[in-house]
């Protein structure tokens, strides 16, 4: 894939809500008319939203999922600040700018891909997963959440060795794509793994022969302390490892560089724009 290519599908589009669900924990599910956007998303793009008439800067929400043929576009979303609360108002029918789709996407590489996503990191792993669909991949998804998961979680019925006993819960829609997943939490939920993602993470690449394991590529998205400890997870078992950044943002199209972070690259340190050079780096570049 050419380097710039992605920076080629950004199209600006008055979307109209669909749907707006609310969750515990302050998450709410939000699906918007944008056909031009759905027509060119890529797993792990994101969109520039404007939250409210009378808010100009925009909000960067991750895509979750997109139809091409319908020409709409999910986005999981949580209320953190007073932009995000305002956009939680917003009700079906109503109207928002959007900007999208932007970034980098994922570029998998691997038979076994590990998909890992924790909190507001789980929606371009959803969306990564169901781009793998129809291909002759093997993903396996581990999602971890310290709030009640934005879904009702269920006993999956596709079986993994290596886990650990009792670790059995999953998103029903991955469970409905046969994709095998599994969920992790420190709060107790019923069937999800007790601990962190990349624990359980760690049972999965043990069990699996060398053979196996030469084929796993990992990709994570999640809080910064995750994602540093996914790349160090990759580098113990001496994997690849892709990583979408999640930074503040005012433009989102590489005019301000207010959402640069330093990489590591092949001439050194060098400082990129997360939302046009990313949101996806390779993992050993940024930590």
């Amino acid at each position: 894939m050419n380097a710039r290519a992605h920076r080629d599908s950004i199209l600006l589009e008055d979307a109209e809500i669909l749907d707006h669900q609310a969750f515990p924990g302050d998450q709410y599910l939000l699906r918007v008319q944008a056909p031009g956007c759905a027509a060119r998303t890529r797993p792990g793009q994101f969109v520039h939203l404007q939250v409210h008439p009378l808010r100009p800067l925009r909000r960067p929400i991750s895509i979750m999922r997109a139809s091409a043929e319908a020409g709409w576009v999910d986005l999981l979303y949580k209320a953190v600040g007073e932009g995000t609360a305002l956009l939680a108002e917003r009700r079906v029918g109503e109207r928002l700018s959007l900007l999208g789709p932007v970034g980098r996407p994922f570029e998998v590489k691997q038979e076994r891909p590990l998909l890992i996503g924790g909190g507001v990191g789980m929606p371009p792993m959803i969306c990564l997963a169901e781009s793998l669909r129809n291909t002759t991949a093997r993903p396996f998804v581990i999602l971890g959440s310290e709030v009640p998961f934005p879904f009702e979680p269920r006993p999956s019925q596709i079986l993994l060795p290596g886990l650990p006993d009792g670790v059995i819960a999953t998103m029903p829609l991955l469970e409905d794509w046969d994709i095998p997943c599994r969920l992790a939490s420190l709060q107790g939920y019923p069937g999800c793994h007790e601990g962190y993602v990349t624990d359980l993470a760690r049972h999965w690449l043990r069990a699996l022969d060398d053979e196996a394991r030469a084929e796993v590529g990992l990709y994570a998205c999640g809080p910064h302390p995750m994602l540093e400890a996914v790349v160090a997870l990759a580098r113990e078992f001496e994997l690849p490892v892709q990583v979408s950044l999640e930074e503040f943002m005012a433009c989102a199209v590489g005019g301000c560089a207010g959402c640069v972070v330093e990489v590591t690259t092949d001439a050194g340190s060098a400082m990129q724009r997360v939302c046009v050079d990313g949101p996806v780096f390779d993992g050993y570049q940024v930590f």
